[in-house]
């Protein structure tokens, strides 16, 4: 059975912050310290959800009377790296967005942009027309246009009055 010290603060007794409790001041601690202080660790976002995040783009999606337009941006995004696939009702859009390359030496305050790899797939409803589907990279925005066959799409009919 080990030993466990227990120490009681007397009403008298200073506070000191944890690292210090129990030790006398010490000049040469004190200057180790501020030399570890990094200055750009306060700029920096303490979620680590950020830090872990991962590469997922938001995508938009509307129908009108033509069809359905899918909108999502993707900034350094190759159109080369975009994959796009349609298999029965199921529309597929992968891709990746690589990390730039660090050299040694680079120092980074702060790192917030995600890179990865992502897949999303939407359905589509029936009546679309499949070998019509257009995918276009622009300034960073993915447009898909997915036209609705002209049996799908919604005819005026006349009301007349008797």
């Amino acid at each position: 059975m080990s030993n466990i010290a227990i120490q009681r603060e007397s009403a008298n007794q200073s506070m000191l912050p944890a690292r210090y409790a129990a030790r006398e001041w010490d000049p040469f601690r004190a200057m180790r310290d501020l030399l570890r202080w990094e200055p750009f660790a306060d700029l920096a976002p303490s979620f680590s959800a950020l830090e872990n995040a991962v590469f997922s783009p938001a995508f938009d999606v509307k129908e009108t009377k033509e069809g359905f337009v899918f909108r999502a941006d993707v900034p350094g995004v190759k159109d080369a790296d975009l994959d796009v696939k349609l298999t029965q009702n199921r529309l597929r859009v992968s891709g990746k967005r690589e990390s730039e390359k660090t050299e040694k030496g680079d120092t980074f305050y702060t790192t917030e942009r995600s890179y990865g790899s992502f897949t999303r797939s939407f359905t589509l409803p029936e009546g679309v027309e499949a070998d019509k589907i257009r995918a276009e990279l622009k300034e960073g925005v993915l447009t898909l246009s997915v036209p609705k066959k002209p049996e799908s799409q919604p005819k005026k009919i006349a009301v007349t009055n008797k």
